[in-house]
């Protein structure tokens, strides 16, 4: 990867950390409604995932998705703008934090019933296949989406039908509150794959260039292949499950040592031990994604709330 793309995922990166922790503070503020779920400490899987995609593949994922958003190329003013319900965000505020959506980048949504978006990446799929082309159709999800039905649906019919899927299980540990140990029959989620037959393999989610690298290696093999792969990416969230989460069931030792191991941290040294920029570059890097932060709220907080007639339109389809 050539420098200039290296330096673009570190950008990317702390554009989600500084977007997230501003949002986190509106939300405490009263000025975002409904539910709410960060990305803090899952930033490398979406930025390497989505860098090793064409922009002919579909991306769809679940609720955590302002991340995916901005990696897609939705910009930090409407991703903002949609958080606090205005008109100028990307779903004309009506959408709210899990369902940020952008067809003309292929970003087919934030999904917020849990496991609810995978038979439609399948759908996806099915029509790839019958256009006769070979898109893939990237659909990430977390671990707790794998012990319900439409994961077993969705993944059976992908390999029986020989589907262009990439299925990413972003494993951050937890399924709200509850451990992989105490809800999943195996702890490495790849291993379900293995029941379909399905190749899968497995990458460290806290690097983000050892998750482009798999990820790239994974869409090639399904393009060429016309058959799905399912890639498990081990990372961790460093906030609740939501912005309402106590967090009563993961002891303080346990986020320390995750955050020991920050995907930005870990990044920013590769970058400066290889010689790829220098620290005045990187620093440079965080003042403009902070500055890009500023000025999407800035956007968002003036921009008017959608008109009452919102209310009747968008409802059908033409």
């Amino acid at each position: 990867m050539k420098k200039e793309q290296q330096l673009d995922l570190y950008y990317q990166m702390v554009l989600i950390r500084r977007l997230e922790e501003r949002g986190s503070e509106l939300y405490q503020a009263g000025k975002i409604g409904g539910f709410m779920h960060l990305y803090i400490g899952q930033e490398a899987v979406s930025t390497g995932l989505i860098a090793a995609r064409e922009e002919r593949d579909r991306v769809i994922t679940a609720y955590r998705d302002h991340g995916v958003a901005l990696n897609c190329g939705i910009s930090a003013d409407a991703v903002m703008a949609e958080l606090l319900g205005k008109s100028t965000g990307m779903s004309k505020g009506k959408g709210g934090s899990m369902h940020m959506a952008d067809t003309t980048k292929n970003m087919w949504g934030g999904h917020a019933i849990v496991g609810g978006h995978l038979p439609i990446a399948s759908g996806f799929a099915i029509g790839d296949q019958y256009a006769g082309n070979d898109n893939v159709t990237i659909c990430m999800f977390g671990d707790g989406a794998t012990n319900i039905g439409y994961f077993h649906e969705a993944l059976n019919i992908s390999k029986t039908w020989g589907l262009r899927v990439l299925w990413v299980c972003e494993n951050n540990q937890y399924g709200m509150g509850t451990t992989v140990e105490r809800a999943s029959a195996v702890t490495e989620i790849r291993q379900k794959a293995e029941g379909y037959g399905m190749k899968n393999g497995q990458v460290d989610g806290m690097d983000v260039m050892k998750v482009y690298e798999a990820s790239k290696e994974a869409i090639q093999f399904v393009r060429k292949n016309a058959e799905p792969y399912f890639l498990e990416i081990d990372t961790y969230r460093f906030r609740g499950h939501s912005m309402g989460d106590p967090e009563r069931y993961r002891k303080a030792e346990e986020v320390k040592k995750f955050q020991e191991n920050d995907p930005i941290g870990i990044f920013n040294k590769q970058l400066l031990d290889k010689k790829v920029a220098t620290r005045k570059q990187l620093d440079e890097i965080e003042t403009r994604a902070n500055e890009e932060v500023i000025k999407a709220v800035e956007f968002a907080e003036a921009s008017p709330e959608p008109a009452m007639e919102e209310l009747y339109s968008d409802i059908y389809a033409d």
